[in-house]
């Protein structure tokens, strides 16, 4: 039987020693379990404020949209509304009618902005993803039901690209036909070439209208003869005026013979008024007096004599008025 003695004790740390001595932990297991529970509790809080901050928990309503196909359409995908996300795709299935049926979730406190009348889109871009837009025109028709089924409009801006192609393959052959050789634009062009030399050559304008130079300079001819003409008769109008209207050029004023004419008419026409008023005398006296009528009689002999002169000198002096007048044949001066 050997004598088990204890091992000799390790020797007390002398001043500077680097060695440490490893001291046992008090209650490690507890700290350990502790750190263990905080970590899973803050892993746990962390998903459900994830899960809060996506609206898990906020109570929403489903819309189905129903599509001929659902190609570019993923779960998770947002709903908007202006621009902004108001639901979320959740499910997509194929229905029995053989078309796909978009299940969405809008939250309750965004579903007022979808009503009755609601139109909703799902346009493709030629650039970026696929968007689901919802359109409200009349935001006071009936609120949209829970679990409504609305068909879905679709856009398909690639769609339209084989048809684009086409078009830009015509406008390309007519634009090829346009700039030929033998197309009629260059024809025309030719033409206009032509006539723009014209127009800059010596006739001008006036020779690319008539056709040739000689032409344009019978016009011009033609247009000089007739500026003379008028000269002419303007000159021929100007003296008729001055005949007619006086010297002054008075519209208002009358030839200075006809004036003389006019007042000689009047001077005969008050002498034969006095004439006139004579014989009325005579014939009053005439009248009264019945003794001394073979004396009146004369005397009404010698005034009808009279009167005949003055009718005569009147005739004579009317008839020269109208060989003066040139505007005027037919006059007629009535006796009072």
């Amino acid at each position: 039987m050997t004598d088990r003695t204890p091992p000799p004790a390790p020797p007390p740390p002398t001043e500077g020693s680097t060695q440490e001595t490893l001291r046992p932990v008090a209650y490690l297991e507890i700290k350990a379990a502790a750190l263990l529970m905080f970590t899973l509790a803050l892993i746990v809080g962390s998903g459900l404020f994830l899960m809060y901050a996506r609206g898990v928990f906020e109570p929403t309503q489903t819309l189905v949209l129903t599509a001929d196909d659902s190609e570019g359409v993923v779960v998770g995908m947002d709903m908007t509304f202006s621009g902004f996300p108001i639901g979320r795709v959740r499910r997509i299935e194929l229905a029995n009618e053989g078309n796909a049926r978009i299940t969405i979730e809008v939250p309750s406190k965004d579903a007022h902005w979808l009503r009755s009348s609601s139109v909703f889109t799902l346009v493709r871009g030629i650039v970026g993803g696929t968007n689901i837009r919802a359109y409200s025109g009349i935001l006071t028709d009936p609120p949209l039901e829970n679990g409504a089924v609305r068909p879905v409009l679709r856009g398909d801006a690639t769609a339209e690209i084989p048809q684009l192609m086409a078009s830009a393959r015509e406008l390309l052959g007519n634009l090829n036909n346009l700039t030929a050789q033998d197309a009629a634009l260059g024809s025309t062009l030719s033409n206009v070439q032509q006539l723009t030399e014209r127009l800059n050559g010596p006739g001008g304008v006036l020779g690319a209208l008539m056709g040739s130079e000689s032409d344009a300079k019978k016009l011009v001819t033609t247009l000089d003869r007739t500026n003379t003409l008028l000269a002419r008769l303007d000159t021929l109008a100007a003296r008729a005026d001055r005949q007619v209207f006086g010297a002054d050029g008075n519209k208002d004023a009358l030839v200075p013979e006809l004036r003389a004419a006019v007042g000689q008419v009047n001077d005969l026409l008050a002498d034969t008024r006095t004439s006139l008023k004579k014989v009325d005398a005579v014939l009053v006296e005439a009248q009264a007096v019945g003794a001394n009528a073979r004396e009146a009689t004369n005397d009404l002999g010698a005034l009808r004599a009279e009167v005949e002169s003055n009718l005569r000198k009147i005739d004579s002096l009317v008839t020269e008025i109208n060989r003066k007048w040139p505007f005027a044949r037919d006059r007629e001066i009535k006796l009072p």
